[in-house]
């Protein structure tokens, strides 16, 4: 078997969800970061408002995944340090409002994939790849729904976006991780 057999194995081998756009479950969805302080603590954060789809196509190559980040939601559990992480000299949400993410291929099989893609701060696009773990997709006693379970984790380099306020200060390096929940379309 060559690797462009592998390849295109890979890519369009069934998939374990159901076609369609799956919605995101919000109340059992998280975008988690971390970043060091003083390069010996380690400062864990989250954005509150979240939005995401996932479309999934007969193949990988059909699989496509959005967000959007709402950069003002984020919350270090310091009311006064949110204030300063929204502020002019680090994310400036009054001219960067949201982070965008696109995924651009899908790649894996059983529990554990990865996720190429595009990320957007501001006006500053670069790739960016995720280990994805798939938790499995169960049936939902209370509403008869039916939801998929995904754990993302990757690395951006805060300057690669022009966020490099306080080196030194902060880590330059900021780790990601992404608990998502996605409901199946009605009738799938």
């Amino acid at each position: 078997m060559t690797q462009n057999d592998v390849t295109n194995t890979l890519t369009t081998a069934p998939l374990p969800l159901a076609p369609g756009d799956w919605e995101l479950d919000p109340l059992h969805s998280a975008v988690n970061f971390t970043i060091r302080h003083l390069g010996i603590a380690k400062v864990r954060g989250r954005f509150a408002e979240v939005k995401a789809a996932l479309h999934v196509g007969e193949s990988l190559a059909d699989v496509r995944v959005t967000a959007e980040i709402a950069l003002a939601s984020v919350d270090t559990g310091n009311p006064d340090r949110d204030a300063h992480v929204r502020a002019s000299d680090l994310l400036d949400v009054e001219k960067r409002p949201t982070m965008t993410f696109r995924s651009t291929r899908v790649s894996g099989a059983g529990e554990d994939w990865t996720m190429d893609g595009e990320l957007t701060i501001g006006d500053v696009t670069r790739p960016v790849t995720l280990a994805v773990e798939f938790g499995g997709v169960v049936d939902v006693p209370i509403d008869g729904s039916r939801h998929a379970g995904f754990e993302a984790t990757g690395e951006i380099r805060r300057s690669d976006f022009g966020l490099d306020f306080a080196p030194g200060l902060l880590g330059d390096t900021v780790k990601i991780q992404l608990d998502m929940q996605f409901v199946e379309p009605r009738g799938a």
